[in-house]
């Protein structure tokens, strides 16, 4: 097993694993999931800008409503406008996995972030409680019917315990009750129809082959030092200084968006919840290994040293 590994790390090379040289325009384009630290993202994005002369944040895409699936014309008015932009710019949008060639498109730097399935529909579940996330959503519509009191007061635990449609994550359901990204996987497969049902291996598939052909780095803020190492020596024309400017802003970053009043969650409810993520765990698990091996085909030379790859 040992010499096994260690032919595999040997295997491994960081200019393959690198789609960055795949990009036809130096256009960062963050088609941020939902509820996996985009917020924290944007905040490096802000440092970055102001660290970097050359770099530039296009900030409307901040402004765009998340929508689960776009018709051709509407996904081709927004590869449109990414493909547009200068380059040097750094897009970021809740939108699904665009693709550029099926519009003759120049293909941007493609990056997203994933997140442990189960800890983002919880901190969904939360998020969408928050007085932050209320506060916007009165501002946008004043007229809209305030939610009971005990709506803003629910246990998750007791949500998934008594049944609650809420909290039902019911696999291959492709009709939504209620709005809780719980695809994570959609924001990589696209606006096909076969994306659209829930926990389904086909979607899960296509998303996979779209992270390993199109996505330079699909990091996490699990591993922040493995996620920011990654991104500086891949993309190194967005996120140069990008280790420096996260510990200089570190205050900033990581309480962006950050809920503060989620309470402790029974280990036997994620249980009994993670169940139904099958597909969804595996999709997650695929691109955090992808991660470490972008990290590792770095640190090569250094395991060699340490007669790791021997």
């Amino acid at each position: 097993m040992g010499c096994l590994f260690s032919l595999t790390l040997k295997s491994l090379s960081a200019k393959r694993l690198n789609n960055t040289r795949n990009a036809d325009i130096e256009i960062l384009f963050f088609n941020r999931a939902a509820k996996v630290g985009s917020e924290a993202m944007l905040e490096l994005f802000i440092a970055l800008e102001k660290f970097n002369d050359d770099l530039t944040l296009e900030r409307s895409g901040l402004h765009q409503n998340a929508v689960r699936q776009l018709n051709k014309s509407r996904q081709r008015d927004a590869a449109n406008f990414v493909a547009e932009l200068d380059e040097g710019t750094m897009y970021i949008e809740h939108i699904n996995w665009l693709d550029f060639d099926e519009f003759d498109l120049p293909k941007p730097i493609y990056i997203n972030m994933v997140r442990d399935p189960v800890e983002r529909v919880i901190s969904w579940f939360y998020y969408v409680r928050s007085s932050y996330k209320n506060a916007i959503e009165y501002r946008k519509f004043p007229n809209r019917k305030i939610k009971p009191a005990t709506w803003y007061k629910k246990n998750f635990n007791d949500c998934v315990r008594n049944g609650d449609p809420e909290c039902q994550y019911i696999p291959h359901t492709v009709k939504d009750e209620f709005s809780n990204f719980k695809r994570q996987s959609l924001f990589y497969c696209g606006h096909h129809d076969d994306c659209i049902p829930f926990n389904s291996p086909t979607a899960i598939q296509m998303a996979k082959e779209h992270v390993e052909r199109d996505y330079a780095v699909v990091g996490s803020w699990e591993d922040t030092n493995i996620t920011l190492t990654v991104l500086e020596q891949y993309i190194p024309r967005f996120f140069r200084g990008a280790k420096l400017m996260y510990e200089m802003n570190n205050k900033q970053i990581t309480n962006r968006n950050k809920n503060k009043r989620k309470p402790f969650i029974e280990p036997e409810v994620k249980d009994l919840i993670r169940r139904n993520f099958t597909h969804e765990y595996e999709f997650y698990h695929f691109c955090k290994q992808r991660l470490y091996k972008q990290y590792l085909a770095l640190n090569l030379h250094e395991l060699e040293k340490h007669n790791l790859l021997t």
